[in-house]
């Protein structure tokens, strides 16, 4: 069904939107794949703080006299080092610094000092993943000496909080970034892309509603990109096709005037035949030998006038396959030249068609086909013709080969073209037209092997379907 307006899809389910979301998705899959590594630095990171700290308690207590602190004191440094317990290794001996109220158990030992890349970030998302406190041993190496080693008790959850806010932290960021980046990308399609789009779609409507309105033209296009050049294509496209179908609009006006014409024409023609007839009677010798040339002139005319109606009438080729031997196409066709031919211009056959030869198409177009190749050899100035057909697979070659003086430069570049490739004086270029179109409407195709002054070479297949070698 005919549209006059271009479908315009909703913002959920236009290019942008996809895009847009794709974008967020990707920017958010980037995220994730930047937070895995982060989260587990961070863990690192918090355990390393909190040795920092305890190093900093041990530094008081050892700055006290007699390394004793009170009660308060000590309580007070355990709590800004977050832990139970601060113990000091040195290369010879284990020195409990501080301690307070003991947990009974460790659950989780860390060396700071060991572990893999993918070891921090599977303790990091197991740590995430416990819904219960747990007690961690945490131990590493002091900030301030390598041989001495911090050990400190803690709790888990506090590092746990301080993830999850962490975690809230970067997705937070991410969700900015994904719809800035997003938005950017957004903005970026509606003008290089969807409106530009937009422009073309909007033009091929405007051309399909009315081809011949020069107004709706598509302007050229400055971009060097592909949608520049799918613009520039389509603005030279819609102008040749806009000229061609002003052509076919004034040849068709101009068709029908000849069909018009022609009526009259061979009714005056007609009239001509009789007063010919009636001259040929009359015994005067300047008069037979005007007559021929007379006669062959309104053979020429009506010649004329019936291949511009056929070409006129018959846009299209209707076919009517039928089954039969091409062998009997053949000899049908030189019998009925002979019988047309006089005295002067008598072609000679030679035909090359083996008798299995069958074909399934159309008898009476492909009758007409030959027709039309042999008269165009006969005018030419043959005086021999030789037609030859092969099975080849399940097609069928055939070839038709004369020796006349060859087609002229002006016949060969306008071959195939009406009113163009003739290549005599009042011809009308027809013959290889029609010739063409039935070809085509076959399936196949008529082209030019060769042309010189030894000859001319014309060769047309039908494909599979239409031609088969009898076994």
């Amino acid at each position: 069904m005919s549209e006059s307006s271009p479908y315009r899809p909703s913002l959920a389910t236009s290019l942008s939107a996809r895009l847009l979301v794709l974008t967020v998705a990707f920017v958010m899959l980037a995220e994730l794949l930047i937070y895995t590594p982060s989260i587990a630095r961070f863990r690192k990171a918090y355990l390393e703080e909190h040795i920092a700290k305890a190093q900093l308690a041990a530094l008081a207590v050892e700055a006290a006299p007699e390394m004793t602190v009170d009660a308060d004191l000590e309580r007070r440094l355990l709590s800004q080092a977050g832990a139970y317990g601060i113990i000091l290794r040195e290369p010879d001996r284990k020195v409990l610094m501080l301690s307070g109220d003991m947990p009974p158990d460790v659950d989780v030992v860390i060396d700071l000092g060991k572990g893999s890349f993918l070891t921090w970030i599977r303790d990091a998302f197991l740590a995430l993943a416990q819904d219960e406190n747990r007690v961690m041993r945490v131990m590493g190496v002091s900030p301030s000496d390598e041989a001495v080693m911090i050990e400190t008790l803690m709790d888990e959850t506090p590092m746990r909080q301080a993830m999850y806010g962490y975690s809230q932290r970067i997705l937070q960021l991410s969700i900015v970034i994904s719809l800035i980046t997003a938005g950017l990308v957004y903005l970026s399609l509606q003008l290089l892309m969807v409106r530009p789009m937009g422009r073309i779609t909007q033009s091929m409507v405007s051309f399909r509603a009315n081809p011949e309105d020069a107004s709706a033209s598509l302007p050229l296009s400055e971009r060097q990109d592909e949608i520049g050049v799918a613009q520039r294509e389509l603005a030279v496209m819609q102008n040749d096709l806009r000229l061609a179908l002003r052509q076919k609009t004034r040849l068709a006006t101009l068709g029908a005037a000849v069909a018009k014409i022609n009526h009259d024409l061979r009714n005056s023609l007609a009239t001509a035949v009789l007063v010919s007839d009636r001259l040929a009677d009359i015994d005067d010798p300047e008069v037979k030998r005007v007559t021929p040339r007379l006669y062959n002139a309104i053979d020429r005319a009506i010649n004329l006038c019936s291949q511009t109606l056929i070409y006129a009438q018959e846009p299209r080729t209707r076919l009517n396959p039928t089954h039969f031997y091409l062998h009997e196409l053949v000899a049908e066709v030189s019998s009925a030249m002979r019988e047309a031919e006089t005295g002067d211009g008598e072609l000679t056959w030679e035909i090359d068609v083996a008798g299995t030869l069958d074909l399934e198409a159309d008898r009476e177009q492909l009758y007409r086909l030959l027709i039309n190749l042999a008269q165009n050899a006969r005018e030419a100035g043959a005086t021999r013709l030789r037609l030859s057909a092969s099975g080849q697979g399940r097609h069928v070659h055939v070839e038709m080969a004369d020796n006349g003086p060859g087609l002229p430069d002006k016949a060969r570049e306008n071959l195939f073209k009406p009113f163009a490739g003739s290549a005599r004086d009042g011809g009308t270029g027809l013959g290889l037209v029609i010739a063409d179109d039935i070809m085509r409407a076959h399936g196949g195709a008529l082209s030019l092997v060769e042309t010189s002054d030894k000859g001319t070479t014309f060769r047309f297949e039908l494909p599979a379907g239409h031609g088969v070698l009898s076994s």
